[in-house]
């Protein structure tokens, strides 16, 4: 089957329902790749981290604030690890720190804290010097709640809640954390506590604009290989002329010819809101040539499950498109089969 970008318009106004079918046929779950990022920790660092805490507090036995600051002024990287064993997020666990001992850790600060031990592994042993003085005051308060929380039990729950320490390696404070890290952990427990916390659920969210860029950052690439001139617009950035901005315009804002909306996505409302931002490129395009303007050509370069649930927003999609909608499987085939081909050098254009 042909795709929609190959065929002419009256095959598309004929076979609006095959195109759409083939469109849905080459979306892709995107969900199971995740972009790594800047501030992604691989497995090695983070056992090194959790080698480095079991040590200096031998085993988890001799457990305490003083032997916590030994393994993270040793390897920052352990101050992860204990947040990880404590199974709060930075801002939640500097709460914890306000809430109990009274001591001011803004969630800004907590981040900020969290990322440094990620990527400076001696970053807590240069907090000795006075002009370090706050954070080294908020990282005290951050280690002495946690190791607070850390070896007490965990008691007196109402029946119909949960104590997010309830884990199997903090329910029974450090003789639950003792026993995890001298014995292999029970694999059902584990898999239990993964399906209640959602695999890669935090380094999920720290990607998420990642995930979305992905076919943007796919189109600039393909762009800019083809030596084409466009613009990128930036998020939420106001183009004189656009009710909304495109994600790109080729050549520029001044002289538009090419429109390039851009998204993945697993959501069907996302997908519904792309659809809309799309179709209303196209009404802008009609206005202009009803006014004897020059027009534009719209593109949507799509993919995830969330568009494949609407046949009818995928058929309006087509429609106003003229059949210009693309994949990340047909990506590669973008430049030749739209206006961008105006745009390739002389050379390249043969």
């Amino acid at each position: 089957m042909p795709r929609p970008f190959e065929v002419s318009p009256d095959y598309l106004r004929d076979h609006t329902e095959d195109m759409v079918t083939s469109v849905f046929g080459d979306l892709q779950s995107q969900f199971l790749l995740l972009p790594k990022g800047p501030n992604f920790v691989e497995y090695a660092d983070f056992q090194t981290g959790y080698e480095a805490l079991k040590r200096e507090t031998s085993g988890f036995v001799k457990f305490n604030e003083e032997t916590v600051w030994a393994a993270i002024r040793a390897d920052a990287m352990s101050f992860l690890v204990l947040r990880t064993i404590l199974g709060l997020s930075p801002p939640e666990w500097a709460d914890l720190a306000k809430s109990d001992l009274g001591v001011d850790v803004p969630q800004n600060a907590a981040r900020d804290l969290d990322s440094r031990a990620r990527k400076e592994q001696d970053y807590f042993s240069r907090l000795d010097s006075d002009r370090n003085g706050k954070a080294k005051e908020r990282v005290i308060a951050l280690v002495h709640v946690a190791v607070q929380y850390l070896t007490r039990r965990v008691i007196n729950v109402p029946s119909d809640t949960i104590h997010r320490l309830s884990k199997f390696d903090t329910a029974a404070g450090l003789e639950s954390l003792r026993h995890a890290a001298a014995h292999h952990v029970p694999y059902a427990m584990l898999l239990y506590e993964r399906y209640l916390g959602r695999p890669f659920a935090s380094h999920r969210d720290a990607v998420s604009e990642l995930v979305g860029d992905v076919m943007e950052s796919a189109i600039e690439d393909r762009l800019f290989r083809a030596q084409i001139t466009f613009r990128k617009t930036k998020r939420a950035e106001r183009i004189p002329g656009f009710d909304q901005a495109p994600d790109f315009i080729v050549p520029d804002e001044v002289n538009p010819a090419v429109v390039i909306e851009a998204k993945i996505t697993g959501d069907d409302g996302t997908a519904r809101d792309k659809a809309t931002r799309i179709e209303r490129l196209a009404g802008m395009r009609d206005d202009r040539l009803r006014a004897g303007q020059a027009g534009f050509q719209v593109l949507a370069c799509i993919d995830g499950r969330g568009f494949g649930v609407r046949r009818e927003d995928m058929r309006r999609m087509l429609q106003r498109t003229e059949g210009k909608i693309f994949t990340l499987a047909t990506l590669d085939q973008m430049i030749q089969h739209t206006m961008l081909r105006e745009f390739l050098p002389r050379d390249r254009a043969r």
